[in-house]
Order: C-alpha cells, then structure tokens, then sequence
C-alpha cells in the first residue's frame, strides 16, 4: 500500500543530497522510521512490544559478541570459562547477567507481541506474510536459546540437551541418524558444545536479517490498529516521527528499568540453581526442566504418555510440541471472520482469555514434575490450546455477530474524546481495495 499524502524525503545539505543521489540510506531510514512513515492515529502502548523486541535483540547480539570472545567451547573448559567471565573479566559479570536476563526478557517481550497480534488480528490479510516471518523470527529464537543454555555446561545444560535432543529419535528411521549428526556422537559432548556455540552465534545475525524482512513488509501494507479498520487518508495517520517515537521511547524506558531491577537485584531468578553445578553424565538431576520459556512446549510434550495407533506416545509428543508452533503459520486461514480486532468480536474475546489462561496453565505445568496431577491438567490444557485453534476460531468465524465498525480510525478516535471527525475525502489514489 502507497501513502501519497506521506512527508518525502527532500535533502536540503549539498553533502546529504550528494550522499542521497548515490546511497539512499537517510531516505531509507527517514521513510522507515521517521516522518516518512504514515501510523495509525489510534494505536495504544501494545504496540511498543516490537520496538521492545527489537531493544532486546540489540542487546543479545552486543552482549553474546563480547561474551564469545572469553568462553572457551570444551567440555573441560566451559564451566570454568563462564566462571572467569564472572570473577576475573572486567564488567563480567554485568555482561553475563545482561545476557542471561536478556534472553528471558525477550521471550517476555515477544510472548506480549504475539497475544496482541492473536487479539488485534495481525495475522489477517493482507498482513499473512509479515504474521508467518514473525512466526519464523519465533522459531529461530527457540532455537537460538536451547543452544545458548548449553553452553555453561552446568547440569542442566548437559541433561537439558541430552532430553531435547533425544526427542530427535523418535522420529522413524531417520530420527537416531539426525540425533547423532546433531550431537555429534551418541551423548552431548566435545562435539555438541563447539556445534551449539557456533549455531548459538550465527542464529541471532539470522534473526536480525528476518527482522529486517518483516520490517520491510510490515511498511507495505502498514501497520494495524486496535479498531482492525484499514488505513482511509490522511485524516487517519501521524508520522512515526515525533509521536510514536516519543512513546515508544516511554516503553524502552519502563522496559529498561524492570530489565535492570533483575539484573542487579535478582539475577539468577528466572534462572535454574543446579546450572552452578559442573555438568556431570553419572549424576542425573531429580527433576529436569527447560528454561521457564519453554514450560508451556513442554508440557505439551510431556502430555501423551500412552502409545495410540502404534504411534509411541514419545512420538506423538514431539509432532505434538512442533505443531503447536507450526499452527501459528495457518492463523490466518482458519480464523475466517472478516472483523480483525477482537475489541468487535464479544464473542472471541472471552475465548481469547482462555486461551491466555491456558497458555499460563501450561507454562506452570512445564515447570513441575512429571506426575499426578499434573500430567492430567497438562493433558486438558494442551487438547483446548489445539481445540481453540482447530474447532473453536473456525466455528466462530461463522457464528459470531460481530459489533458494528467504525467508518474510519479518525472517527473512533474523535468519538472517544467527545469530537466529530473532519470529514477530509482521501485521495483517489488512497481508497483501500473492496474487501474480497
């Protein structure tokens, strides 16, 4: 989507307007981020959590570079490197525990970002792609922090790795091959923590350039609003700059106070103590857990403990635990309804608060033992999490009456503060597409 009625960037410095005609970097950052940048009028601090997740992204890659360049990837040196960092390397510790509170608090960040995307239907057209890279962006993370939590090498490093990896053969025929080309041999060893630390560094570069891809997109059709109602003229939108920068501003230093307030006061507490112990294969921990990002995964994983159909149940938690993931990218599909925000859908809403709900009573039994009862509770909680994305968004799209729409965001915006909305025609160019 084009916005005609958008500042232009216009050079005014010879140097700039030289730079301009042969690198159009000012212009592209003026356009992405600055005045160039149309926003929605309307759109409410739920919004600052990609702004956030970008912050906290920034401050992984800072933070892991350094980190690299004093840990040793080897099982005899590991745990002894990441002590050093802690003791001997000047502002260590602050740099390990930035790093290690980082990762949680991007996870928290990007958890916020996806459930105000599923209650102000990012994930509808003509958004599909931008909602699938956020789901790839989401994929890469998990992905990037099991391997980063090996590295310490502590004890639940080892054990940690040495469960989530023998998921892997499960999987007919091939499942055992790819565990062992994974690992690197038979057990988590030598091998796994130089494939891990190298995997560990590439992924977040990876995720930077899926970022910039979903940033690209977004600034296609522009960015979604709590009403769900697209883009009319200009009557519609301010620039991204000054006014959402000054309020997104506002989240990164709320966001920075409460990241700080952990790191300097209860560090280790989104953490797992037995990782201080030396990683030991002889010594299995009494109760081994993923960290607390995982917990909701892995109760569904651990939900199926009867074999059905001569599947293993083993198996059908592994396709169980990737599909509650995968499911996201089909969001769009089955979620038929032609109302996108879910302050219009009565109906919906009170489903999404369950599913929030339950999504917290998963994570609470990831986090406790493998027993009675909450093996059991794992096992409601995870069929509603498939039943709400499979059975219950479908039938609703059909049933619901939605509440009536505003005309245009500029109406639900000066209706709310007592005023009439300036009826400004948009340009021709600007109409939005008759809905299919």
């Amino acid at each position: 989507m084009s916005f005609p009625w958008a500042n232009q960037y216009e050079p005014k410095h010879p140097a700039m307007q030289w730079l301009d005609s042969r690198l159009p970097l000012p212009r592209l950052v003026y356009n992405a981020v600055g005045a160039g940048y149309p926003v929605p009028r309307n759109i409410n601090y739920f919004y600052n959590f990609g702004v956030l997740a970008g912050v906290a992204l920034v401050v992984q890659i800072l933070t892991g570079v350094i980190l690299a360049m004093h840990y040793s990837a080897h099982t005899l040196t590991a745990f002894d490197s990441v002590e050093h960092i802690m003791r001997d390397v000047n502002s260590g510790w602050l740099l390990r525990y930035l790093h290690m509170n980082g990762a949680s608090f991007f996870f928290i960040v990007v958890y916020f970002h996806i459930f105000r995307g599923l209650y102000y239907g990012s994930y509808k057209a003509p958004r599909e792609v931008v909602w699938m890279l956020g789901v790839v962006i989401f994929l890469l993370m998990m992905a990037t922090a099991f391997m980063g939590y090996v590295l310490p090498w502590g004890q639940m490093s080892f054990w940690g790795a040495q469960v989530i990896t023998s998921l892997f053969s499960a999987i007919p025929l091939v499942g055992e091959a790819i565990r062992t080309w994974l690992v690197g041999g038979f057990a988590p060893d030598n091998a796994t923590l130089t494939r891990f630390f190298s995997l560990h560094f590439v992924l977040p570069f990876v995720i930077l350039g899926v970022v910039i891809l979903k940033i690209w997109s977004l600034h296609i059709p522009g960015s979604t609003n709590p009403t769900g109602v697209e883009v009319q003229g200009p009557q519609d939108t301010l620039p991204f700059h000054p006014y959402f920068t000054a309020k997104d501003l506002v989240g990164i230093c709320v966001y920075l106070l409460l990241f700080a307030a952990f790191v300097f006061f209860m560090p280790n507490f989104l953490g797992h103590p037995d990782n201080y112990i030396p990683a030991d294969p002889l010594s299995t921990p009494a109760h081994i857990v993923p960290e607390w990002y995982f917990w909701p995964f892995y109760a569904i994983l651990r939900a199926f403990t009867v074999d059905f159909l001569w599947i293993p149940a083993k198996l059908w938690g592994v396709i169980a635990m990737f599909a509650s993931i995968l499911l996201l990218f089909f969001l769009p599909w089955l979620d038929n309804s032609r109302v996108k925000s879910t302050s219009y859908r009565p109906m919906y809403r009170i489903w999404f608060w369950v599913l929030v709900v339950d999504v917290l009573i998963l994570a609470w039994m990831g986090g406790a033992p493998a027993e009675e009862p909450y093996v059991r509770i794992s096992q409601i909680a995870s069929a509603y999490y498939f039943a709400h994305f499979l059975i219950i968004l479908p039938i609703l799209s059909f049933i619901e009456k939605p509440l009536p729409l505003p005309n245009s965001i500029a109406e639900s915006v000066f209706a709310k503060a007592g005023v009439q909305a300036e009826s400004t025609p948009a340009p021709a160019a600007a109409q939005p597409a008759p809905a299919e």
